[in-house]
């Protein structure tokens, strides 16, 4: 009966590859692909055209933000100041009974973990990383908010190593306005002028909270990664 059943399952992935494979290219995205291949550079506006849309807008993106982060299961507060998002932290860090947090230390992110009044390890500084595993939430910054995809970019050089986005289970990103973009080849453009072509050894673009479906096409949060994921938005 096992056997029959694994067979089953190979014969319908060999049936979808099969379909995928006779399935022709978008048109669109065949014609980038031409452009480029043929030293052509495809502007913003092609690229964007051939992905999920994205507003004109800050309250466009902002509303399209939302809606891709509530789809992938991610927690996000537009607020209106620091102390708004640390209020709405201090419910958070109560309900889920934090006991230890990793920040960086300095800035608003300094100014929270004091205002949350739990102890902290700060990955600015030399520290333990078998202590950030017992952490039960990372605090950071981010590179930046992608609109059109519910993304959240972060880099090594900005969250001070690559251990603590991974790490601890409940990953809480402080963002701010100027840091909503509506595209992601527009976040490339941002990263490549912020970083002046000295990009960080890590770039990441996390999309909603870390999931596979692998077993049984049953979604699991947390497999490989913070099985949660909250972002405040300073605005």
């Amino acid at each position: 009966m096992v056997e029959d059943a694994q067979m089953n399952d190979k014969s319908t992935i060999l049936t979808l590859i099969r379909h995928a494979l006779k399935t022709p290219t978008h048109a669109e995205t065949a014609k980038l692909k031409e452009k480029y291949l043929a030293s052509g550079k495809p502007s913003v506006e092609e690229i964007n055209s051939i992905l999920p849309p994205c507003g004109a807008t800050f309250e466009e993106n902002l509303s399209i933000f939302k809606k891709n982060a509530d789809d992938l299961k991610a927690d996000f507060y537009p607020v209106k100041s620091l102390d708004e998002a640390i209020e709405n932290l201090k419910k958070i860090a109560q309900a889920e009974n934090w006991k230890l947090i990793a920040t960086h230390g300095n800035g608003d992110l300094k100014t929270t973990a004091e205002k949350l009044g739990l102890p902290a390890i700060y990955t600015d500084k030399k520290y333990d990383v078998h202590e950030l595993e017992k952490c039960d939430a990372a605090i950071t910054y981010c590179d930046a908010l992608v609109a059109q995809t519910g993304s959240v970019i972060v880099s090594s050089r900005t969250n001070k190593g690559r251990a603590i986005s991974v790490l601890p289970p409940h990953h809480v990103i402080i963002a701010y306005k100027e840091q909503l973009i509506p595209s992601l080849p527009e976040a490339f453009a941002l990263l490549k002028k912020k970083y002046n072509g000295n990009l960080p050894s890590m770039i990441s673009i996390i999309t909603g909270p870390s999931r596979t479906g692998d077993i049984e096409r049953i979604l699991v949060l947390g497999a490989h990664g913070p099985k949660k994921l909250t972002i405040f938005l300073i605005a």
